[in-house]
């Protein structure tokens, strides 16, 4: 029994960098610039990736350490509002009353419980200037907005990379089509009378 293996058809990886008396430069300039673009793609992919969950992360860290927990008194009972389960369902708007920094007594509407009646206490969240502002994130929070920003961000830079090797790539073929039609339309009279 005769065994024969067969070759794949069709290009093989790295046939734009073999020796040939038939490569144009241009296929060897192609070959260095998808080597390129993959390489630089990578590249700036991890880093804006990084750069983008670290920025994340150190915002909301200093958002967190400048916002404070005050404890304030709810005036109104809280409203609820129809909502989506496993949203903030059990988180409702009521009216509070807190004593801010300097001794003042201020009002405002905040998330409260939504089980919350006028006359009980809650917690809010102040600035450093004793408005109210939403409760920060946890470190956890924070480190998971940082990973799903990084993420995306390292996705969209890494896309953009490559779309622009891409669209060299294409500019070359483009010339190098151009660059078959000059000499064929020389070399095309030798052969005799065209058909068609």
């Amino acid at each position: 029994m005769h065994l024969t293996i067969s070759r794949r058809q069709g290009r093989t990886c790295g046939w734009r960098l073999r020796r040939n008396p038939l490569r144009r430069p241009s296929y060897l300039v192609e070959a260095w610039l998808r080597l390129a673009t993959g390489i630089l793609a990578m590249t700036v992919a991890i880093v804006t990736g990084v750069l983008t969950a670290r920025a994340v992360e150190g915002t909301l860290d200093g958002l967190r350490g400048e916002r404070h927990a005050v404890s304030a008194v709810v005036t109104t009972d809280a409203r609820t509002t129809v909502g989506v389960e496993g949203t903030d369902a059990d988180r409702a708007w009521a009216h509070v009353r807190w004593t801010a920094p300097d001794g003042t007594n201020r009002t405002g509407v905040a998330r409260v419980d939504s089980a919350s009646r006028a006359g009980s206490t809650t917690r809010v969240w102040l600035d450093a200037k004793g408005r109210l502002v939403p409760e920060p994130a946890t470190a956890g929070e924070a480190q998971l907005q940082g990973a799903v920003l990084g993420t995306a961000a390292a996705v969209g830079a890494g896309t953009a990379v490559v779309l622009l090797g891409c669209l060299a790539c294409a500019r070359l073929d483009r010339r190098r089509q151009e660059q078959w039609d000059v000499e064929w339309a020389l070399i095309a009279p030798q052969w005799g009378r065209k058909t068609g």
